[in-house]
């Protein structure tokens, strides 16, 4: 096959490593999850997430940063589902290393969740929609606590209304009642030092460029 007949997918040999490794990774997160029910909640938005990916690809397209930062986070994400997030097995390894009261992995995810989608998100609002680039710079982290706090909704009616035996092990809220709060103030912070940096190297490039 020919690289004129070759689907775009097929073409781009990143893309085609970073499928491969996500399969992987959430084939192993189903083989060795604890908690059956609890998984196929969780990778709901995971299967949503990856029908849009796919059914876009064609007519928009992200960078190959974008496609990396994306694949991680989406790893980050089904491996707190093998285990729930409140009982992950990297949680209590960061739990023991900074003497902390409770497993923070659910934490690192919502800070990842704002920090690595807020690339992804400019280049689809500079790119794809167009806007603005100090429109576009900003989006992302208006998106980043809207969508947190629509998430955090979501799993109020799933752990509450819809899948209550689950809803324990789905929130992971371990006793701390202002959980969904501090989850959306990470992603919020994590879009933020996302933005400085992306702020700062576009502010680099542009000096460099004029000199």
């Amino acid at each position: 096959m020919n690289k004129r007949t070759a689907s775009p997918a097929k073409r781009n040999k990143l893309i085609v490593l970073f499928c491969l490794f996500f399969v992987i990774v959430w084939l192993n997160s189903l083989i060795g999850t604890t908690d059956l029910s609890n998984w196929y909640i969780e990778n709901t938005l995971t299967v949503i997430s990856l029908l849009f990916l796919i059914f876009t690809f064609k007519r928009y397209r992200f960078s190959n940063f974008s496609y990396l930062l994306i694949c991680i986070f989406l790893c980050l994400h089904v491996y707190g589902s093998k285990y729930t997030y409140a009982d992950n097995t990297f949680g209590y390894w960061l739990q023991d290393l900074f003497h902390s009261p409770r497993n923070q992995y659910d934490r690192l995810v919502h800070f990842s969740f704002g920090f690595l989608l807020y690339y992804p998100m400019q280049e689809c609002f500079s790119q794809w929609l167009k806007y603005p680039k100090r429109i576009a710079l900003l989006f992302p982290i208006m998106t980043t606590l809207s969508v947190s706090c629509l998430y955090e909704i979501i799993e109020w009616l799933v752990a509450d209304v819809f899948f209550v035996e689950q809803g324990v092990s789905y929130l992971g809220i371990q006793g701390d009642v202002w959980d969904p709060q501090k989850d959306m103030a990470l992603a919020f912070l994590g879009a933020g030092i996302a933005f400085l940096f992306f702020y700062g190297y576009r502010k680099s490039k542009s000096m460099n460029t004029k000199i």
